[in-house]
């Protein structure tokens, strides 16, 4: 049977000493680097918000952001959400990111931003596919190159993603009425080759056009765990595809994945603003 999850607000210092224990449990970070919460009592009451996917008084997941500027507008920037790992097949992502765009939307705010690793295509597809947002920054090394958690071994390159709430792209996707669509003949900057190697090809032709393509393994943990040159090679080639593309004004629309010869890639379609 699988457990009732009630997502709500949490407001409670006791609560919030939970998301502080969760935040060690999903990423690995230490003591001095995690989200206090001070800090998570100061925000919520400033504008900030604060959710939690609760199983009974287990907290299975959480969400957690702040009030934004982007582009001269209010925003809300939605710094993490984490999911207990036993509890990943519920889909608590999702709804977690669903309740957040209630609360924002009832706060008279349609935008959200966050970030995200470029080479994980799990988090790729979810945040392009299911919830349609765009990128159109890219920062190097965004935490620095030394971040304690785990996950962050192969620098910590990120996708600034914009989520517009009440766009009809975005309303589309949540309703499962729009998914992403197919490969197309978009020239490629980066491809997923034999053994996983990534196959560079010139950016200033590949950039002259409208649109483009960017290629990335569907396992990079498993290459980060089993071939660290490989890894860092895929993030070197990347990095640079996404910042010249950036520089030429194109922004990432979407991203899709396909099997080629039994074998699963991810693609970034981006196009001119």
């Amino acid at each position: 049977m699988q457990p009732t999850i009630v997502i709500r607000d949490i407001d409670s210092p006791a609560e919030m000493r939970l998301v502080e224990e969760l935040q060690k449990d999903v990423w690995g970070i230490p003591d001095i680097e995690i989200v206090p919460s001070s800090q998570l009592m100061a925000a919520t009451h400033a504008g900030g918000v604060l959710l939690g996917a609760f199983d009974g008084d287990v907290l299975a997941g959480f969400a957690y952001g702040f009030v934004a500027k982007e582009d001269g507008k209010i925003a809300h920037h939605s710094h993490m959400v984490g999911v207990q790992k036993k509890y990943r097949s519920l889909d608590l992502g999702f709804r977690l990111k669903a309740a957040q765009r209630e609360r924002i939307i009832g706060q008279g705010i349609q935008l959200m931003s966050w970030t995200f690793d470029p080479l994980q295509s799990l988090n790729a597809y979810f945040n392009f596919a299911k919830l349609g947002v765009t990128a159109r920054k890219y920062f190097v090394d965004f935490y620095g190159s030394d971040a304690a958690s785990f996950l962050h071994q192969n620098g910590t390159d990120r996708l600034w993603v914009t989520w517009e709430l009440t766009s009809d792209r975005v309303i589309e996707r949540l309703r499962k009425e729009a998914r992403s669509e197919g490969p197309d003949d978009s020239p490629l900057l980066v491809e997923c080759g034999e053994n996983d190697m990534p196959i560079r090809y010139d950016l200033e032709p590949g950039l002259a056009g409208d649109s483009a393509s960017i290629e990335i393994p569907t396992e990079i943990s498993w290459i980060e765990s089993n071939d660290k040159a490989l890894a860092a090679e895929w993030r070197q080639v990347t990095r640079e595809a996404f910042v010249a593309a950036m520089k030429n004004e194109f922004v990432v629309r979407d991203f899709h994945r396909v099997d080629r010869s039994g074998k699963n890639v991810g693609i970034y379609r981006l196009s001119k603003i």
